[in-house]
């Protein structure tokens, strides 16, 4: 029922702010995970992921609102340093769903624009290498902060997310923490 009633807001506000002009932002991106905290007994390092996807932004003027859907490969690699196991890699495929707003900063009538952006996520683990899926929760909620700019039909945007909840269900083997990403994005603008 929560999703619902999520999925019909989200229809809503894009059916109201659509009156002001609708970018569609298809994206290709690199991303960087890592945990809030390292286990007592090793190291979590981050590892290069990627992603693929797009938003689109609905309002040209000061305010936007951004909706987007990515599917995203995240990787880490833990390190146990006590003993002689080898290295665990946390090699993990998902959708993320990023609800934002942002605001133009340097909207001009050149080519030229700079925002500032945040909002709320959502995780849906789909996929984990070399580990049980089930040991792991199926969807993790986020809270990021990020910055883009516009050049022409280009973009750059640049985001780093909170989790708010932990990748993993049982703590009580390896506790690693909520989880922490770099997200970069490039991509075209296409104006409806």
């Amino acid at each position: 029922m929560k999703k619902i009633n999520v999925l019909a807001i989200l229809l809503c506000s894009c059916i109201v702010v659509s009156a002001q002009g609708t970018i569609i932002k298809p994206a290709l991106g690199m991303n960087f995970m890592d945990f809030s905290k390292d286990p007592s007994t090793g190291e979590v390092k981050s590892q290069v992921g990627w992603q693929v996807g797009g938003t689109i932004m609905f309002g040209q003027k000061k305010w936007f609102f951004e909706p987007g859907i990515f599917f995203v490969q995240r990787s880490s690699e833990y390190s146990d340093n006590t003993s002689s196991v080898d290295d665990i890699d946390f090699n993990i495929g998902g959708i993320r769903i990023p609800i934002g707003v942002g605001f133009n900063i340097l909207q001009s009538k050149s080519t030229l624009n700079v925002r500032a952006l945040g909002g709320a996520s959502m995780f849906l683990l789909t996929n984990i290498k070399d580990l049980e899926i089930d040991d792991f929760n199926k969807a993790q909620w986020g809270l990021y902060a990020g910055a883009g700019i516009d050049i022409s039909l280009f973009f750059l945007d640049l985001k780093y997310e909170w989790s708010l909840t932990n990748l993993q269900e049982n703590i009580d083997d390896v506790d690693i923490g909520k989880s922490r990403s770099l997200f970069i994005d490039a991509g075209i603008r296409i104006k409806l």
